[in-house]
């Protein structure tokens, strides 16, 4: 894999906002130059303008169809250590018992947050892209990827896609694009690749650089082949000079996190799978990668401090072009 410079600037202008369930679009939102309108797939229901979120007719007590409160979740959890409020009992309990075997993972779930600020504002402000597919969106927080494209180019496009209910409810405060761009929502599944761009090419132009972001989803696929086998039919279907964009835990500083993930797994949440720095690389085959290379997360670029060089943390990331 070889280390590339940065490249040159590249602009591409669009507007609008929609939603979409994978194959078809379900209907307009707010924001990024649309209209409103129904909103969600599959929930009747309204906009909150206090707070910016979609509210469904099938809330009830704090809850939604589809959503199970009563085993933990990975979206959840990482909202929890985040410091947000997205979260149930059961996901702070599961979140708790996990920093107590391994207090590290706060730091290493804010590293991986500024990890994916940083490669979005690299993209979009060095890179030149416009054009950005974040698969594994999560629950929404600061800096998420339309914003700091957006703050950087305003015409930028963003298609999130997740799978999870929650993130589905609050799909609303993701897509507040400003305009001229367009941000938009896919329902899909990761191992689904080709449905996932058949959505994402309603709103995103594959004849043009696209920015793939898989921040820390591709440990929930069992087995390396598999990842790997889904990046590769991902990338494939990009242009030149388009972009990948990893990170994922790994197992590199020793036996604690082993311990919180073997018993995080067992709890009844969907199993992540840690993977060496080594593996994570190896999504990178046939790309070019960006200067640092493969690193821990608070090394990839950061920004300067008066407190030197950042701790690592048990997460790699990298960024790499498609030549």
């Amino acid at each position: 894999m070889e280390i590339l410079p940065e490249p040159k600037a590249r602009t591409i202008s669009y507007g609008g906002s929609g939603f979409f369930r994978a194959g078809r679009l379900s209907g307009r939102l707010a924001g990024g130059g649309g209209g409103e309108g129904r909103g969600a797939v599959g929930l009747g229901g309204r906009i909150d303008r206090t707070w910016g979120v979609f509210v469904g007719d099938e809330l009830s007590a704090g809850r939604a169809s589809g959503i199970d409160t009563s085993v933990p979740h990975s979206a959840r959890i990482w909202n929890y250590w985040l410091g947000g409020k997205d979260n149930y009992p059961v996901d702070q309990a599961a979140g708790d018992e996990y920093m107590a075997i391994f207090p590290g993972v706060v730091e290493l779930a804010r590293a991986s947050r500024a990890f994916l600020a940083r490669a979005v504002r690299y993209l979009a402000a060095d890179a030149g892209i416009r054009q950005f597919l974040d698969i594994g969106t999560g629950l929404p927080t600061v800096d998420n990827t339309h914003e700091v494209a957006q703050r950087v180019a305003p015409e930028s496009k963003i298609v999130y896609v997740d799978n999870d209910p929650l993130v589905l409810v609050h799909a609303q405060a993701l897509l507040t694009g400003s305009a001229p761009g367009l941000t938009a929502y896919v329902e899909a599944d990761l191992r689904e690749p080709e449905e996932i761009l058949k959505a994402a090419g309603q709103t995103l132009d594959f004849r043009q650089p696209v920015a793939l972001m898989l921040m820390g989803i591709l440990g929930h696929i069992a087995t390396f082949d598999e990842a790997r086998s889904i990046v590769t039919r991902l990338v494939d279907a990009l242009p030149s000079g388009s972009y990948l964009a990893i990170n994922d835990g790994t197992n590199v500083s020793g036996t604690a996190i082993d311990e919180a993930q073997q018993q995080y797994n067992e709890g009844g949440a969907v199993p992540y799978q840690l993977r060496t720095p080594e593996e994570i690389g190896r999504f990178f085959e046939g790309l070019e990668l960006v200067e640092p290379g493969l690193v821990s997360l608070t090394r990839w670029r950061p920004e300067a401090t008066p407190f030197g060089t950042p701790a690592e943390v048990d997460g790699y990331c990298a960024v790499g072009r498609k030549p």
